[in-house]
């Protein structure tokens, strides 16, 4: 399963585990709703609608994890 770029309404991420995991988040405007779904190769196993008011959380949980990870990444070069 390709990575999507993100750049427009919807993105692929690759689960790190492979075998054709993956997660696919798309917005869909007509309906107010963003779709986080749940893929096994062509095969979408599992589905969360998310208002798009409740984005910024999700958000904001990605980027501080990311900082968080980041953080360590930099810790363990400067102390090893």
């Amino acid at each position: 399963m390709e990575r999507a770029s993100g750049a427009g309404r919807g993105a692929v991420v690759p689960d790190v585990r492979g075998e054709g995991r993956a997660l696919r988040v798309t917005w869909h405007p007509e309906a107010d709703v963003v779709v986080l779904s749940v893929w096994r190769e062509n095969v979408c196993v599992a589905t969360t609608r998310v208002a798009p008011a409740d984005v910024p959380a999700l958000v904001e949980v990605l980027v501080g994890g990311l900082a968080d990870a980041s953080g360590a990444r930099v810790e363990q070069r400067t102390a090893g």
